[in-house]
């Protein structure tokens, strides 16, 4: 009976012994399998042969060099028990980063982990490039911990590849790849090409490949709006790139020309218009908008008191219930001045609850802006809802005199409307006049409770933020953004975006520059000299 005991304790260690291998070894793969069955078995084995042998095992534990050996054995097990723990949750890509840079430049913005988040199949991405170049290395590296970082965030919907460009030149020239470092990116029958390691320009090419088809945007022109491809301080360039990098067409309207708006037009903006629309041009806004168009209206305050009012595009957008105010906001909390303004600069740092808003916590400012408010009454299928406010400090001043003269301004109470004042309102409704459904394939039902395509009106009392010269104030090219997003039901676009790493520099004047040198170089040891020199002259003392 002893001697079958001690058959089983030897069996059973050579079972774990034989499961261990089975792990590690890489020759036949199909025999790790068996791994767990082994070490399960060994173990039945070795707790049989210590219950045989109970008594000869607890003496041999009341002895000291055995106790010592156990204890030593035990901080073994446990050793190896982190090491493993460790190793398995690295291979499950179980990992927790803590990004400390100001500028968060390796964590993925919100915005990209959305559109990760939201992928419905795989995306393949195959990199194309020679880590083995030495001059390769560093940029190799970096796209290589870039796209890791794409691919746990997407829950292994994005799928990487790297690839030797130069061993496989083949697979390079069917790809079309001219650079190395070039990702290409495919999705249900879709390709994008892009030669970057930064995540905005991955980013960016990630959404013209979810997008599929590109979407136009059209900014009507012949009334003084701005310029699209102006790279002036006045003029929308930067803001038309960051929507191009988006996948949206820029293309402009003259609707004096052709009062109709064409059937492919994703949405319409009128950025800063100084006169007033005509009629058959708010005709032609109206007959779009029935049909389910989407409409942004940017509207600064009057240039001069005595500039006359624009009824017919104002009334437009009352037919929505958005009331646009004749007043400039003024804000006297003083926060306008930080960005080289005065009071006429009135900046949002809170955001009423809307989509376009959502989770938007940046700080936005509105150079010379107006009051655009939800109307009370109305059509009420046509929601009207406030999503930009000023700050308490603000109110609405209707003395325009007094302002573009220069004068000091007060709020008058029962004239002035007392802030947080609305900066801009979103309205949205079922389209009347919304074209049908397309036809059921073949095999299919017809969707019957299908919802109607959506009207989206918008309007912002102010263009200037989304100009050339305040697209950098900190959240004014998002905020944009983000609204043409919700207003062509991208919902998917509304987030903050991936941010340039920011230039930490020191920059130091001649002054400066000599108290740094000077300093620690012979200041700061004559000083330390000086002190010892007293202390040995009081010591002889």
């Amino acid at each position: 009976m002893q001697r079958a005991a001690n058959i089983l304790g030897w069996v059973g260690t050579a079972a774990v012994v034989v499961s261990l291998l089975l792990r590690v070894q890489t020759t036949r793969p199909e025999l790790v399998k068996y791994s767990p069955w082994a070490a399960w078995a060994g173990l039945v084995l070795i707790l049989l042969y210590i219950a045989a042998n109970w008594r000869e095992v607890s003496q041999s534990f009341a002895r000291r060099q055995t106790r010592l050996g156990a204890i030593a054995a035990t901080s073994v097990i446990l050793v190896l028990g982190i090491l493993v723990v460790f190793n398995y949750l690295s291979n499950r890509r179980f990992h927790k980063r803590w990004d400390l840079t100001a500028s968060k430049q390796f964590s993925l913005s919100e915005q990209t982990r959305q559109i990760l988040q939201k992928l419905d199949e795989p995306v393949k991405a195959t990199v194309f490039d020679a880590a083995g170049r030495p001059e390769r290395q560093g940029e190799a590296q970096e796209l290589r911990d870039r796209l890791a970082e794409y691919e746990y965030a997407s829950g292994r919907k994005l799928n990487v590849e790297h690839v030797d460009a130069l061993r496989e030149r083949m697979r390079a020239v069917q790809n079309n790849v001219q650079e190395l470092g070039t990702v290409v990116l495919q999705y249900k029958g879709r390709t994008e090409r892009v030669v970057a390691r930064d995540e905005q320009q991955l980013t960016n090419a990630l959404i013209k490949l979810v997008s599929g088809e590109e979407r136009v945007l059209y900014f009507v022109q012949g009334h003084g709006e701005r310029n699209t491809t102006s790279s002036e301080r006045e003029g929308y360039n930067g803001i038309a790139g960051a929507l191009q990098s988006e996948n949206y067409k820029i293309e402009t309207l003259p609707l004096a020309q052709k009062p109709e708006v064409p059937a492919n037009a994703a949405a319409v903006i009128i950025a800063g218009a100084t006169t007033d629309l005509l009629q058959p041009e708010a005709d032609a806004l109206e007959k779009y908008l029935n049909r389910g168009g989407k409409l942004m209206v940017l509207l600064d305050p009057p240039e001069k008191p005595s500039q006359p009012p624009m009824p017919v595009l104002t009334g437009l957008l009352k037919r929505w219930n958005i009331e646009v105010g004749n007043d400039i906001v003024v804000d006297t909390s003083g926060v306008g001045q930080l960005f080289g303004m005065n009071e006429a600069m009135p900046v949002a740092v809170r955001y009423p609850s809307h989509p376009i808003v959502d989770r938007f916590n940046v700080i936005t400012a509105y150079p010379f802006a107006r009051s655009v408010r939800a109307a009370a009454g109305g059509d009420s299928a046509r929601t009207a809802q406030n999503f930009i406010e000023s700050s308490p400090q603000s109110w609405a001043e209707t003395n325009l005199a007094d302002m573009f003269a220069s004068k000091p301004v007060k709020f008058d109470e029962g004239q002035d409307q007392q802030g947080p004042v609305s900066l801009a309102t979103a309205a949205s409704a079922p389209a009347p006049e919304a074209p049908g459904p397309e036809p059921a394939a073949a095999g299919q039902k017809p969707a019957e409770d299908a919802p109607k395509p959506q009207t989206r009106v918008v309007a912002v009392g102010d263009s200037d933020f989304a100009s050339n010269g305040f697209l950098g104030v900190q959240g004014n090219r998002d905020l944009f953004l983000n609204t043409v997003g919700w207003l062509t039901q991208q919902e998917n676009l509304i987030s903050i975006r991936p941010r340039d790493p920011e230039d930490r520099r020191l920059t130091l004047t001649a002054a400066q520059r000599n108290v740094v040198f000077w300093g620690p170089l012979v200041v700061l040891p004559l000083a330390v000299a000086a002190v010892g020199v007293l202390v040995v002259r009081r010591r002889r003392r």
